[in-house]
This record gives structure tokens, C-alpha cells and sequence, in this order.
């Protein structure tokens, strides 16, 4: 069971909405909710780069009492700089100059590709127990995180809930007003994309139709200015989970496409 965050501020859950929430303050991404004591938690801060596209600027994980502060190419364990890989306590840490990877042992692996994408897959002993920008893992779509009974959240509101409040922090909620526009126009090529020969693997693994919506979201956000993270980051996403769930993607790259 896996979370992920992405490109152009996706989100997909544990239990696998997938919606899109632009804010640039520290958030809950995962944690073990259970009232008593808390096994591990997982915090991210995105910011926006030179180019103008968000990026995850650093993550926090606690685990039990152990804390580890992850940015590009550094790892920071319990306020020490830690050279990978470097074991302690039943936590793994591994980096490349492609990704940085965290195994603990209680069922948490973590996975950042140092820019925009992560992805953290639980044991599923948390099932119910979660809270966070991930939701409550309990295997039901929309239930508790956009749906609680009584009252339906769009993505902003629920996002803004997982702020971490932190005295001195200076970051705007995003608009909860705001509406996201339609993106019709660009199904037909987002499909076209993500139906290429090269995932002939996926189609039956993952959810298209979610990654064709955040394909087409993506497109309307970029306003025509076509850089590689606008087009490339969902698809690239969608060739990641596939390969997770044992599918197989081709070679989709080109010289002239991503």
C-alpha cells in the first residue's frame, strides 16, 4: 500500500483518491494517528523553484524516538550530518544522486526522488491508523478524508487541515475558494501519452483514468509553456507506480520527449 505526492501538487492516497493541493507550509504527510503512542510520522515542506514549479524542499520523519531530516543530498540523523548508507536503530538510510531511500523496520519504506516526486509504503498493520495528507488508510476511497458522514471537504480545505502549526512559519493557506479549471481540452493527448505502447504493462495495474486527470490538470496549470516538468512528471509518476505494482515499462523517454 502506497502514498505518493508528485509534479504539479498530486497527491494519491492509501486508499487511492487522488487530488491536487498546492500548499507550501510544513504538512502531516503520513503518521501513525493512534492516540496512546505514535510508532512514526512522515512531514514534508514544498517550495517553489527557480523555475516556478513546486518542489519538496525537505521531509522530516520520526520514527519511535529517531529523527531523520532529509534534503537533496544530505541526511541529518538526530541533528548529526550522516554519511549513506548509514544503519541505526532499525532504520536504513540509502542515497544516489537519483534517489534517497528510508527502510524501517516496523513497515515504513520511503522513497524521494530528491525534486518533486515521494512515495512512502506501509505495513499493513496501520491500517486504520493513519493520518495525514495520505488519509486514514482504511481502504475506502473518499470516506473520512473528503467524506466524514456529515460534512464533504474539497482537497483544499482537507489539505489545509494537515498543516503542522509551527509558531514562527511564514506560509499562506491556499484559497479554499479557489476552483480548479476544467481541463477537457486535453484529454485526448494526456490519453494518447499515457496509453502508448511503452505502458502496455500498466493499463491493468494502476488506475489510468486518475493519472489521465492529473495529466490533463497538469497541462491547463502549465498554460501552454511546455517544459519537461509540466509534461513529464505525471507520466513519470504513472512509469514508477507501474514498475512498483511489478509492471514492466518500456522505454518511453525519447531525445525529443522527457
Amino acid at each position: 500500500y502506497v502514498c505518493s505526492t508528485w509534479g504539479n501538487n498530486h497527491f494519491k492516497t492509501f486508499d487511492g483518491d487522488i487530488y491536487q493541493f498546492p500548499g507550501i507550509c510544513e504538512y502531516n504527510f503520513a503518521s501513525d494517528c493512534r492516540e496512546s503512542y505514535k510508532e512514526f510520522s512522515v512531514h514534508i515542506q514544498r517550495a517553489l523553484n527557480s523555475n516556478n514549479h513546486p518542489e519538496i524542499q525537505y521531509i522530516l520523519i520520526t520514527i519511535k524516538d529517531f529523527t531523520v531530516y532529509l534534503r537533496p543530498k544530505l541526511a541529518v540523523v538526530d541533528g548529526r550530518i550522516v554519511k549513506t548508507p548509514y544503519y541505526s536503530s532499525g532504520v536504513l538510510i540509502e542515497s544516489n544522486d537519483i534517489y534517497t531511500k528510508v527502510y524501517a523496520k516496523l513497515g515504513l519504506t520511503l522513497i524521494w526522488n530528491q525534486e518533486d516526486a515521494l512515495m512512502v509504503e506501509l505495513d499493513s498493520k496501520f491500517n486504520n491508523h493513519t493520518c495525514g495528507l495520505c488519509g486514514d488508510y482504511n481502504g475506502v476511497p473518499i470516506y473520512n478524508e473528503f467524506f466524514n458522514g456529515v460534512a464533504s471537504y474539497n482537497s483544499i480545505t482537507y489539505g489545509n487541515l494537515q498543516k503542522i502549526s509551527k509558531p514562527n512559519a511564514k506560509c499562506e493557506d491556499p484559497d479554499e475558494t479557489q476552483a480548479l479549471p476544467s481541463c477537457n481540452g486535453h484529454r485526448d493527448e494526456c490519453e494518447r501519452l499515457l496509453t502508448s505502447s511503452a505502458f502496455a504493462d500498466c493499463r491493468l495495474r494502476l488506475n489510468l483514468e486518475m493519472y489521465i486527470q492529473a495529466c490533463m490538470q497538469d497541462k491547463c496549470a502549465c498554460n501552454g509553456n511546455e517544459d519537461s516538468f509540466c509534461l513529464c512528471s505525471t507520466i513519470s509518476q504513472y512509469s514508477r507506480q507501474c514498475s512498483h505494482a511489478g509492471g514492466r515499462p518500456g522505454e518511453w523517454r525519447t531525445q525529443y520527449f522527457c
